[in-house]
Formats: C-alpha cells, sequence, structure tokens
C-alpha cells in the first residue's frame, strides 16, 4: 500500500500536477461525464417546445455588434454606429446601473457609473423596427498603477514617461514632484508594457524598477506589469462540447455567474438558455432556419472576471461542422495575400515606364508589375496551391510621373511605384494596367472564389493632386507656430503631420474634407465590386471619418447587397489605441503590430521565452475579442523581412533601412528558413486572419523600404525556397480545412519534459523555449507544439478534459510528421530542432 501510495504521487508530479488539481480534474470530469449523460434528458425535455424569437424575414441590420468597451470614466455609445439610418431607432433602455444622458441630434448616449456597482458585462437595449436589439457593455479593466522615483534631492526639472501604454509620446505624461519623490498616476489594463523615463529630455531606464527587458534596437525598456488580480479565482473559459438540430451545450471550467446567449443581435431568453454554474444549454432559433449564415454567439463572466467569448457559424439553423459549408465572404475563413503590383509579376511589358532619372535607384524605380500579371498568376492557379482566398493589393491610383526626394537624410529619390502618392482618387494608374483589366482582375478573383481587399489611401495626397491645387484650405500647413515643419511627427502632432513636404495631410475637422474621401471610397467599391479596404495610416484620420465611411458602407453596400465589406487599418502603438478603431461604427480590425512584434522577439532571441508571447497573444485576445478578425503578419512593405534577421543577414540593432542601401541582404544561414516556417505556423493557427506578405511564402530576404520590395521568384527556386513554399501552403490548406482552427476556442497548455520537469511556461532551461495550445470547436481539436530551442525536444502533455471526456477514442494525426503516442488523454511527443508539431483529427 505505501509503494502504491508514493507511486501514485510520483506519476502526479511527473505530469506537473498536485493532489488538489488531481481531485479538481476529477470533479471537472465528473460535471462532463453528467452533462453528456443528461443531453438526451435535455433533448427530450425540450423537443416539444422550441422558443423562437417572433422575426420579420428582413430587419434593419443583419452585421453583428461588436462589445462596447467602456471606459473607467464617461463612455460615449454612438447609435449610428449599430443603425446607418438613425430614424429606425424607436427608444432605448440604459441599465440602472448607469448614469446617462442623452444627445439625440448626434445620436449619442453618454454612460457613466459614478457610486454605482456596474457588473462586469451588461447590456444597452435599443429598440428599432419592432425588435429589441442588444449591445453588450463590458466594464473597463483599467486600475490605478503609481509609479514612483525616489530622488533625496530633486535633481531634475520635469520627468516625464513614454511607453507601449502612450505609444512612446512623453508629452502628456508629467511626473508630480511632492515629499521628495516622483509620483505618475497611470490607468492601466492588466499586462506587461515597456517604457522609459524621459527626465530634462534625457530618456533612460526607472532606477527604481529592476525589471527590463532588450529593445531589439540596440539598448533596454523598463517592464511594468499590471495584475489586477487579488485573490485565487479564476475566469472562467468557456467550451463548445456537443450540439444536435436543435440544442448547443456549453460548458465552463470553473463557475459562472451570468451568461450572454446572442443570435445575431438578439439576447436569448431564459427559456431558450437553460444554464447551471458551469453548463449551458442553447436552443437554436427556429428563426435562424430562414437565413443561410447566423451566428451563435456566447459571454459570460465571474466575479474574477469575463470569460472567453464563443462564434458559432449557422448555416439555415445548422451548426457547421465541415469547413466546406464555409464561403468566402465567411469573415473568419480569410487567408490574404498581401501582394505590391509593381513587384509581383510583369504580364504586359508595353505599359513598363519606369522614371527616366539618373538620380533615381532602380531599386525605387517601377520594375513592370500589373494587372495582368497577377490575372495570370490567378489563371495559373497560384494561389489557388497555396490556399489563399483573399488578394490585398496595394494603392492602384495614379501617382506622379517624376521622382522626389524625402525629406531625411541623405534625401534619396523615390518614384510613386508602390501607390502611395496619390495625384487622382479615381484614376487607375496607366503602368499597372486600365479600368477594365482591374475590374477583369476582381472578376476573375470572384469567379475563383477570391476576395479582393484594395488599399486605400485617404490620409494625405500628392501636391499635384488637384484637390490640393483647388481647395489649399482643406489641408493642414506645413509649418508649426514655433517655426518647425510638420513632418513625420507621428505621434506629436498625429493628425495634422505630412508624410513628406510634398504630400499635403487632409483636414478631417472639417465636414466637406470628409465627405469627398468618403465618396472617393465609395466610388472604388461601387466601380470594381471590391470586398474590402485595407487602409493607410489609421492613426493619423480621426474617427468622425471612420464612422462616416463605415456609415455609407453600411447605408450603400452592406445592407443593400447583404454582404460584409472588410476595413481593416494600419496603425504603430498600444492595443488601446489600435483597438480604439476596432468597432461596430468604424473598423473590422487592424493589423496586431504588437503580438507580430512579440512573435519576432521571441524566435530570433534565445534568451526570450515563450511565456512573453502567450502574455502578448492572451492581451490580444483580452482587448479585441476570443474570435477577433486581426491581421496577423509575417511581414509587411514597411519593414525588413524576418528572414533577413532570422539566418543573421541583419541584426535587429542596426538601421535597417540603410543596411539595404549599403550591402547586399541574403540568407546567410539556412536555420532563417526554419524560424520563418515558426512564424508562419503560429500566424496561420491563432485566432484572427492570417496575412503572408508576398516573397515570405518562398523566405524571400531583404533588409528596410525599398529592399524588402523586390521583384518576386516564381522560377528557378533553391531547395531551401521550395521547402518553405510547401510548408506555407500545407499550414494554409490546414487552416482552411480545419473549424478548430477558424472558429475553436483557444488554451495554452502545460506541458513537461521527459525528466518530469516543466509546468506553463516553466522558465526552466530548454523549456522556455517550447509552447503548447490547443484551439477545440466541439468534436474537433488543433493542438500546435512550437520548440524554438536548437535541440530536439521530448515532452508530454494533457488534452483538456472538457474535450477527452465528449470524444472518446480519439485519434490524432501528426500533420508535420513528428513521432508521438497518445494514451487516454496524455500525448508524449518529440519535436525537432527549430520546428513545430499540429496534431489534429
Amino acid at each position: 500500500m505505501e509503494f502504491g501510495i508514493w507511486g501514485f504521487l510520483l506519476l502526479l508530479r511527473y505530469y506537473g500536477l498536485t493532489l488538489n488539481n488531481f481531485i479538481s480534474a476529477l470533479i471537472t470530469t465528473f460535471k462532463i461525464i453528467l452533462l453528456v449523460c443528461l443531453l438526451p434528458l435535455f433533448s427530450f425535455l425540450y423537443s416539444n417546445k422550441t422558443p423562437n424569437l417572433k422575426l420579420s424575414e428582413k430587419t434593419p441590420v443583419s452585421y453583428l455588434f461588436m462589445p462596447v468597451e467602456l471606459q473607467s470614466d464617461t463612455s460615449t455609445i454612438y447609435l449610428n454606429d449599430f443603425f446607418p439610418d438613425a430614424s429606425v431607432i424607436d427608444s432605448f433602455f440604459v441599465p440602472k446601473c448607469f448614469y446617462y444622458k442623452t444627445d439625440l441630434k448626434e445620436m449619442k448616449i453618454f454612460l457613466w457609473n459614478g457610486d454605482k456597482e456596474v457588473p462586469v458585462i451588461s447590456t444597452l437595449t435599443v429598440y428599432a423596427d419592432g425588435y429589441s436589439y442588444i449591445i453588450l457593455l463590458k466594464k473597463s479593466r483599467k486600475i490605478k498603477h503609481v509609479i514612483t522615483l525616489n530622488t533625496e534631492t530633486r535633481i531634475f526639472t520635469t520627468v516625464q514617461i513614454a511607453g507601449e501604454f502612450n505609444n512612446w509620446n512623453p508629452s502628456s505624461s508629467d511626473f508630480i514632484f511632492a515629499n521628495g519623490k516622483w509620483t505618475k498616476e497611470l490607468f492601466l489594463e492588466p499586462g506587461s508594457y515597456q517604457y522609459q523615463i524621459v527626465a530634462d529630455d534625457k530618456w533612460m531606464l526607472d532606477y527604481s524598477n529592476p525589471d527590463s527587458v532588450d529593445n531589439n534596437i540596440g539598448g533596454y525598456n523598463s517592464v511594468l506589469n499590471v495584475n489586477v488580480q487579488k485573490d485565487k479565482s479564476k475566469k472562467p473559459n468557456l467550451f463548445t462540447v456537443k450540439y444536435t438540430n436543435k440544442y448547443i451545450y456549453c460548458f465552463s471550467d470553473v463557475t459562472i455567474d451570468s451568461v450572454f446567449v446572442l443570435w445575431q443581435n438578439f439576447r436569448l431568453s431564459s427559456e431558450m438558455v437553460k444554464a447551471d454554474a458551469d453548463t449551458i444549454c442553447i436552443t437554436i432559433p427556429t428563426e435562424a432556419c430562414k437565413t443561410e449564415r447566423t451566428y451563435i454567439r456566447v459571454f459570460s463572466y465571474n466575479k474574477a472576471g469575463c470569460s472567453n467569448d464563443l462564434l458559432i457559424p449557422l448555416t439555415f439553423g445548422n451548426v457547421i461542422s465541415n469547413a466546406a459549408s464555409l464561403k468566402r465572404n465567411d469573415l473568419n475563413t480569410q487567408v490574404f495575400y498581401f501582394l505590391m503590383v509593381d513587384r509581383f509579376f510583369d504580364g504586359n511589358t508595353l505599359n513598363n515606364k519606369p522614371i527616366n532619372d539618373i538620380e533615381l535607384s532602380p531599386k525605387a524605380n517601377y520594375m513592370g508589375g500589373d494587372f495582368v500579371g497577377i490575372i495570370k498568376k490567378i489563371k495559373d492557379g497560384y494561389f489557388d496551391s497555396l490556399g489563399i482566398n483573399t488578394l490585398w493589393i496595394s494603392p492602384v491610383n495614379l501617382n506622379p510621373d517624376k521622382a522626389y526626394a524625402e525629406f531625411p537624410s541623405p534625401h534619396r529619390k523615390f518614384s510613386g511605384y508602390h501607390g502611395y502618392w496619390p495625384i487622382s482618387s479615381t484614376i487607375v494608374d496607366y503602368r499597372f494596367g486600365t479600368e477594365q483589366e482591374l475590374k477583369n482582375l476582381v472578376n476573375i478573383a470572384h469567379e475563383k472564389n477570391m476576395n479582393i481587399i484594395l488599399d486605400y489611401v485617404a490620409n494625405h495626397v500628392h501636391q499635384l493632386n488637384p484637390l490640393y491645387k483647388n481647395h489649399p484650405d482643406w489641408f493642414t500647413p506645413m509649418l508649426l507656430p514655433d517655426g518647425r515643419k510638420n513632418i513625420r511627427l507621428w505621434d506629436e502632432q498625429r493628425f495634422t503631420t505630412w508624410f513628406d513636404t510634398f504630400l499635403p495631410t487632409l483636414d478631417f475637422s472639417k465636414k466637406e474634407v470628409i465627405e469627398c474621401m468618403t465618396d472617393s471610397a465609395l466610388y472604388w467599391i461601387k466601380t470594381y465590386n471590391l470586398d474590402g479596404f485595407r487602409h493607410d495610416a489609421t492613426k493619423h484620420i480621426p474617427e468622425n471619418y471612420w464612422r462616416r465611411l463605415t456609415q455609407k458602407i453600411k447605408m450603400e453596400i452592406t445592407i443593400p447587397d447583404n454582404r460584409p465589406f472588410y476595413q481593416i487599418g494600419e496603425t504603430y502603438g498600444s492595443r488601446e489605441l489600435i483597438g480604439s478603431y476596432v468597432n461596430t461604427g468604424e473598423l473590422d480590425a487592424q493589423f496586431d503590430f504588437n503580438l507580430f512584434f512579440d512573435m519576432r522577439s521571441v524566435l530570433l532571441n534565445k534568451n526570450e521565452s515563450f511565456e512573453k508571447l502567450n502574455r502578448s497573444i492572451i492581451s490580444s485576445l483580452e482587448q479585441y475579442g476570443y474570435h477577433n478578425l486581426m491581421g496577423n503578419i509575417t511581414g509587411n512593405q514597411d519593414i525588413a523581412r524576418f528572414i533577413s534577421y532570422a539566418s543573421n543577414a541583419l541584426s535587429t540593432k542596426e538601421d535597417a533601412q540603410e543596411a539595404g542601401w549599403k550591402r547586399n541582404i541574403d540568407i546567410t544561414d539556412t536555420v532563417g528558413y526554419k524560424k520563418l516556417s515558426l512564424l508562419t505556423a503560429i500566424v496561420t493557427t491563432l485566432p484572427g486572419i492570417p496575412i503572408i506578405y508576398y516573397g515570405d511564402e518562398i523566405g524571400m530576404p531583404g533588409a528596410g523600404d525599398p529592399d524588402n520590395r523586390r521583384m518576386l521568384k516564381f522560377n528557378e527556386l533553391t531547395y531551401w525556397q521550395k521547402n518553405t513554399k510547401q510548408i506555407t501552403q500545407k499550414l494554409i490548406m490546414l487552416r482552411k480545412s480545419d473549424m478548430a482552427l477558424m472558429y475553436g476556442d483557444f488554451i495554452e497548455l502545460p506541458f513537461v519534459n521527459e525528466k518530469g520537469e516543466g509546468h506553463a511556461l516553466s522558465e526552466a532551461e530548454g523549456l522556455k523555449d517550447i509552447y503548447v495550445f490547443a484551439r477545440l470547436y466541439f468534436d474537433k481539436i488543433a493542438i500546435v507544439i512550437l520548440n524554438k530551442s536548437t535541440l530536439t525536444q521530448h515532452i508530454s502533455f494533457s488534452i483538456p478534459e472538457t474535450f477527452v471526456q465528449t470524444n472518446k477514442n480519439l485519434k490524432l494525426t501528426a500533420n508535420f510528421a513528428h513521432p508521438f503516442i497518445i494514451k487516454e488523454n496524455s500525448v508524449n511527443i518529440t519535436v525537432k530542432a527549430n520546428s513545430f508539431e499540429i496534431l489534429s483529427n
């Protein structure tokens, strides 16, 4: 008996469990078994009583309302965000936990809680055309954090702070000096933030804080860790468990206090949602059978906070379980390929007209890519073979016929080959092709079940644009009152700064400017039947423009045509700043640059743990939602190619743009290809939209702009280029065919190595280089194992009980051929150095 007890305890230790963990797991297993056993009883009880919402065939809106993230003080609800035609609104109901006032002229509701306690999730009800629509309100997660600098004497005149939380702009973040201390109050959401102190205009580390991290540009930043959790309670994790033709069953790993189930934008009543402490039974509304595509969404919370959200697609009222039932306009299924028209493929040499200027380097001149070239590659099946279903193409409007010297030294000349210097807001650039060829491109792409996303520039025009000539008062002044040129002051003069001396910025405080530029955007959509926009320089344009543009798109495209129109923006800054543009009335998404730079940092630096990446992933999911449409990139036109860093051809501590001018950047170590495939594996398996930058499918190198915009190579690929392309193809095909990778819940999995060492993201040597997570969708599972170390790793982990108990006799496939053994819910696997595996069923 004594040997049996110790053997049992050693077994628990091997799998990283305590006795309490084991008992908790037994209780969870019992609950899941009980839930599965009760499924037939639920079905019997409600088989003769299926409640419905009593909706007509057509309601004022068909798109999904995003939850509103409340501010810590006063929040503004823009009703036109949800109902572009406000005349359909009859009335609204504000919950009693808020004080509020209205501005019906501007269709705004101002909410604040004052001395009232606000629940983690509440609802604003809007009555429109006889229906009650629900807008979810999420309580602010911000908490007060005080930074203190102790000084015996006041050795500084001014002290400020700059970091990820204020977009590295110290101008509005002054400390207060009192009693020998400098203090600054910050209100931040839980997470980790890099920052520096700015004392008398000198940037430095916070000497009162020992935590710092390599900033990848030759220095270090201090790290601020903000954590709201004051007890050991745990937020709920929701999982989809089972479904029938009438019911959906979900489970929570801890007790939930309240649950909100939405079909489209209508909350299902308690008659249709039966929930106890940790199980949820949802009746699918009969109205869902009338429409091809609708969605069930589930939100919940307890005293520890808000759970993850669930997104369940339906086709005529049935849960979609097979990816073959999905279509190209199902936004969560998108896989982007971003190409620069001029640098992709030259299909018609007759329109090749490079600029004749001896001061213009060939790198910065037109190279001949065009619409005909893209069409040829669509017809040849290049994108089909990769698995791409969405093409994002660079701007195609007319650009100038001469080169211009950029403002910063050494004042090199560039052409407008990239499309971002519009001298017309409606004319197609003749060097790319004709209007008819662009229409043909879109039509042929649609025939191939591909979307076309156009890069649209609204922030600025070229000085030759008639708008600047005819309406100079529509633009911001280039000179500041203090005499400085307002050029590239990205954060200091965010809404007025010019990108260069010849690129005047539009003044969106003027209504006529907003109407002009939004009408121009509508012209491109209607003329060419586009499926979406990528918006340049998003943060430099005020939100009133984005609201008006989206309102017009909904009223003239989305609602009449009953089709989605995807809008993704480009903003470098904090998650809070990026997320401020992602809402029902503005953009569907932005590029998740914070996540990309954390991925890059962890994969490139041997001393950085996957724990950093895990924190970054969770921060993004908490900020943007667990089924967000954010863009997860492998790279873009503004940053040096990842493989150039990964192969040691380029250092993060040097100026990448200058490096591209001074030397040839090529692959110096083939390990770069392996690390690039690791990056692609992460991008294609996380929640969000995978975006492949052209050339990354073969590992094309490049330093900064314009070296990262080389002409794409299609023939005579090396072994490593072919291999990288094959891995990219396989990853994308797996993404597109696996419901778990598109709609699945996300959970990080603890693991141990062959010595029994480790826990969830342990900092132990060797284990910091491994990361395991799973995506789960009903009976589908995809488990991703990443190994960034230089050694083969042997690890063990357990499949979540919530999945195993409802999916007996589970069989998994190793999609990338790493050996593994599965016994009950335990997996033992060997993963090669700088490699990954995806196990799926």
